[in-house]
Protein backbone atom coordinates (compact mmCIF):
# COMPACT_ATOMS: atom_id res chain seq x y z
CA UNK A 1 0.00 0.00 0.00
CA UNK A 2 1.65 3.43 -1.13
CA UNK A 3 -0.95 6.04 0.19
CA UNK A 4 0.12 9.80 0.58
CA UNK A 5 -1.84 12.96 2.13
CA UNK A 6 -1.50 16.00 -0.19
CA UNK A 7 -2.39 19.42 0.16
CA UNK A 8 -3.69 22.32 -2.26
CA UNK A 9 -4.71 25.57 -1.67
CA UNK A 10 -8.30 26.92 -3.94
CA UNK A 11 -10.57 29.86 -3.63
CA UNK A 12 -12.96 29.13 -0.17
CA UNK A 13 -15.89 30.91 1.01
CA UNK A 14 -17.83 31.00 4.06
CA UNK A 15 -20.14 33.49 5.92
CA UNK A 16 -20.35 35.91 9.19
CA UNK A 17 -23.28 37.75 10.76
CA UNK A 18 -23.72 41.28 11.57
CA UNK A 19 -25.90 43.21 14.17
CA UNK A 20 -26.86 46.95 14.22
CA UNK A 21 -25.64 49.53 11.68
CA UNK A 22 -22.19 51.07 11.29
CA UNK A 23 -22.87 54.70 11.32
CA UNK A 24 -20.92 57.98 11.92
CA UNK A 25 -23.05 57.04 15.66
CA UNK A 26 -21.47 54.07 15.88
CA UNK A 27 -18.49 53.89 19.55
CA UNK A 28 -17.35 50.24 19.68
CA UNK A 29 -17.13 47.51 16.47
CA UNK A 30 -17.08 43.90 18.66
CA UNK A 31 -15.64 41.26 16.64
CA UNK A 32 -16.85 38.58 18.63
CA UNK A 33 -15.86 34.31 17.95
CA UNK A 34 -18.61 32.37 19.27
CA UNK A 35 -17.50 28.73 21.00
CA UNK A 36 -17.99 25.01 19.63
CA UNK A 37 -21.07 24.41 18.34
CA UNK A 38 -23.06 27.99 17.55
CA UNK A 39 -23.45 29.31 14.22
CA UNK A 40 -23.16 33.24 14.32
CA UNK A 41 -26.40 34.45 13.23
CA UNK A 42 -27.09 32.67 16.58
CA UNK A 43 -24.12 33.95 18.70
CA UNK A 44 -25.50 37.35 18.13
CA UNK A 45 -28.02 37.13 20.76
CA UNK A 46 -25.99 37.73 23.36
CA UNK A 47 -25.41 41.27 22.40
CA UNK A 48 -28.71 42.54 21.64
CA UNK A 49 -29.02 44.50 24.94
CA UNK A 50 -26.06 46.57 24.03
CA UNK A 51 -26.76 50.43 22.89
CA UNK A 52 -27.55 49.18 19.01
CA UNK A 53 -26.59 52.93 18.39
CA UNK A 54 -23.24 52.60 19.60
CA UNK A 55 -22.38 49.09 18.92
CA UNK A 56 -21.80 47.14 15.91
CA UNK A 57 -21.44 43.76 16.08
CA UNK A 58 -19.44 41.22 14.01
CA UNK A 59 -20.01 37.68 14.81
CA UNK A 60 -17.47 35.14 12.58
CA UNK A 61 -18.75 31.88 11.71
CA UNK A 62 -16.67 28.77 12.15
CA UNK A 63 -16.34 26.80 9.10
CA UNK A 64 -16.46 23.09 9.62
CA UNK A 65 -20.55 22.76 10.27
CA UNK A 66 -21.87 19.26 11.83
CA UNK A 67 -24.77 17.72 12.65
CA UNK A 68 -25.69 18.01 16.61
CA UNK A 69 -27.73 15.18 18.38
CA UNK A 70 -29.02 11.82 16.31
CA UNK A 71 -32.21 13.41 15.15
CA UNK A 72 -29.84 15.48 12.16
CA UNK A 73 -32.19 19.01 12.71
CA UNK A 74 -29.53 21.39 14.44
CA UNK A 75 -26.51 21.96 12.91
CA UNK A 76 -23.05 23.45 15.26
CA UNK A 77 -19.97 24.39 13.79
CA UNK A 78 -16.18 23.80 15.07
CA UNK A 79 -13.42 25.99 14.57
CA UNK A 80 -10.69 23.62 14.06
CA UNK A 81 -9.27 20.17 15.60
CA UNK A 82 -6.39 18.29 16.56
CA UNK A 83 -6.04 17.38 12.89
CA UNK A 84 -4.15 19.41 10.32
CA UNK A 85 -4.28 22.09 13.45
CA UNK A 86 -1.88 24.47 12.21
CA UNK A 87 -3.22 24.92 8.66
CA UNK A 88 -6.07 25.30 9.90
CA UNK A 89 -5.76 27.98 11.76
CA UNK A 90 -4.25 30.00 9.26
CA UNK A 91 -6.98 29.60 7.20
CA UNK A 92 -9.28 30.64 10.22
CA UNK A 93 -6.92 33.86 10.48
CA UNK A 94 -6.98 34.80 6.88
CA UNK A 95 -10.52 34.90 7.40
CA UNK A 96 -11.13 36.90 10.28
CA UNK A 97 -8.97 39.29 8.66
CA UNK A 98 -10.69 38.99 5.23
CA UNK A 99 -13.90 40.14 7.07
CA UNK A 100 -12.24 43.18 8.83
CA UNK A 101 -10.88 44.28 5.76
CA UNK A 102 -14.42 43.28 4.04
CA UNK A 103 -16.11 45.71 6.71
CA UNK A 104 -13.35 48.71 6.05
CA UNK A 105 -14.09 49.98 9.63
CA UNK A 106 -12.94 53.85 10.14
CA UNK A 107 -10.23 54.40 12.21
CA UNK A 108 -11.98 56.57 14.85
CA UNK A 109 -14.42 53.33 15.86
CA UNK A 110 -13.33 51.52 19.07
CA UNK A 111 -12.85 47.73 18.31
CA UNK A 112 -13.11 45.10 20.63
CA UNK A 113 -12.03 41.83 20.30
CA UNK A 114 -14.37 38.85 21.70
CA UNK A 115 -13.61 35.10 22.33
CA UNK A 116 -16.02 32.37 23.64
CA UNK A 117 -15.32 29.08 24.58
CA UNK A 118 -13.44 27.70 21.28
CA UNK A 119 -13.49 31.00 20.07
CA UNK A 120 -10.77 32.60 23.09
CA UNK A 121 -8.25 30.57 21.03
CA UNK A 122 -9.30 31.69 17.71
CA UNK A 123 -9.03 35.09 18.86
CA UNK A 124 -5.65 35.34 20.36
CA UNK A 125 -4.44 33.53 18.17
CA UNK A 126 -5.65 35.98 15.28
CA UNK A 127 -4.22 38.91 17.35
CA UNK A 128 -0.95 37.16 17.79
CA UNK A 129 -0.99 37.36 13.57
CA UNK A 130 -2.30 40.21 12.41
CA UNK A 131 -1.31 42.43 15.76
CA UNK A 132 -5.31 43.96 15.34
CA UNK A 133 -5.61 47.03 17.19
CA UNK A 134 -7.84 47.43 19.54
CA UNK A 135 -9.60 49.60 22.67
CA UNK A 136 -10.63 45.88 24.63
CA UNK A 137 -9.75 42.25 24.72
CA UNK A 138 -12.61 40.08 26.56
CA UNK A 139 -11.73 36.08 26.64
CA UNK A 140 -14.78 34.71 27.97
CA UNK A 141 -14.19 30.92 29.53
CA UNK A 142 -11.77 29.39 27.15
CA UNK A 143 -8.22 28.06 26.69
CA UNK A 144 -5.19 30.31 26.18
CA UNK A 145 -3.51 28.53 23.35
CA UNK A 146 -0.09 26.86 24.35
CA UNK A 147 2.12 27.98 21.78
CA UNK A 148 1.41 31.75 22.18
CA UNK A 149 4.53 33.43 24.07
CA UNK A 150 4.68 37.31 25.52
CA UNK A 151 6.72 38.37 22.70
CA UNK A 152 3.88 37.82 20.81
CA UNK A 153 1.87 41.05 22.40
CA UNK A 154 5.15 42.77 23.76
CA UNK A 155 3.79 45.85 22.52
CA UNK A 156 0.12 45.29 23.29
CA UNK A 157 -1.49 48.02 25.24
CA UNK A 158 -4.88 47.24 25.42
CA UNK A 159 -7.27 46.01 28.19
CA UNK A 160 -7.47 42.27 28.69
CA UNK A 161 -10.81 40.91 30.63
CA UNK A 162 -10.61 37.31 31.53
CA UNK A 163 -13.85 36.35 32.86
CA UNK A 164 -15.22 32.94 33.36
CA UNK A 165 -17.82 31.05 35.56
CA UNK A 166 -16.27 29.75 39.42
CA UNK A 167 -19.06 26.86 38.19
CA UNK A 168 -17.85 26.18 35.28
CA UNK A 169 -17.78 22.54 34.11
CA UNK A 170 -15.28 22.42 31.93
CA UNK A 171 -12.49 24.72 34.04
CA UNK A 172 -11.82 23.23 37.27
CA UNK A 173 -9.81 25.26 39.90
CA UNK A 174 -6.41 23.55 38.67
CA UNK A 175 -7.15 24.42 35.28
CA UNK A 176 -8.56 28.23 36.08
CA UNK A 177 -5.40 28.61 37.75
CA UNK A 178 -3.66 27.57 35.13
CA UNK A 179 -4.93 29.53 32.25
CA UNK A 180 -5.19 32.81 34.91
CA UNK A 181 -1.20 32.26 35.44
CA UNK A 182 -0.96 31.99 31.55
CA UNK A 183 -2.90 35.05 31.26
CA UNK A 184 -0.84 37.19 33.51
CA UNK A 185 1.92 35.96 31.54
CA UNK A 186 0.97 37.10 28.07
CA UNK A 187 -0.60 39.96 29.52
CA UNK A 188 0.99 41.54 32.35
CA UNK A 189 -0.16 44.99 34.04
CA UNK A 190 -2.91 45.15 31.06
CA UNK A 191 -4.70 41.93 32.72
CA UNK A 192 -7.90 42.37 34.69
CA UNK A 193 -9.66 38.50 35.73
CA UNK A 194 -13.49 38.95 37.00
CA UNK A 195 -14.71 35.44 37.91
CA UNK A 196 -18.78 35.29 38.27
CA UNK A 197 -21.03 33.19 40.07
CA UNK A 198 -21.91 30.93 37.17
CA UNK A 199 -21.36 28.05 34.61
CA UNK A 200 -20.00 27.26 31.36
CA UNK A 201 -22.30 30.14 29.81
CA UNK A 202 -22.10 33.12 28.52
CA UNK A 203 -22.24 36.10 30.94
CA UNK A 204 -24.66 38.71 29.29
CA UNK A 205 -24.65 40.73 32.31
CA UNK A 206 -21.33 41.39 32.67
CA UNK A 207 -20.92 41.87 28.47
CA UNK A 208 -23.11 45.02 29.26
CA UNK A 209 -21.53 46.04 31.65
CA UNK A 210 -17.91 46.11 30.35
Amino acid sequence: MNSAEKEISYKSTNSYSTLNTLTEATKNVWLVCHGLGYLSRYFLRYFKDLNPTENYIIAAQAPSKYYQGKSFKHVGACWFTKENTTTEIDNVCNYLQAVLESEAIPEDKNIILFGYSQGVSVALRYLAKYKLKCKDIIIHSGGIPKELEPEYFKNLNTKVTLIYGTKDEYLIPERMEYESNRAKELFGANLDIIPFNGTHEVNVTLIKSL
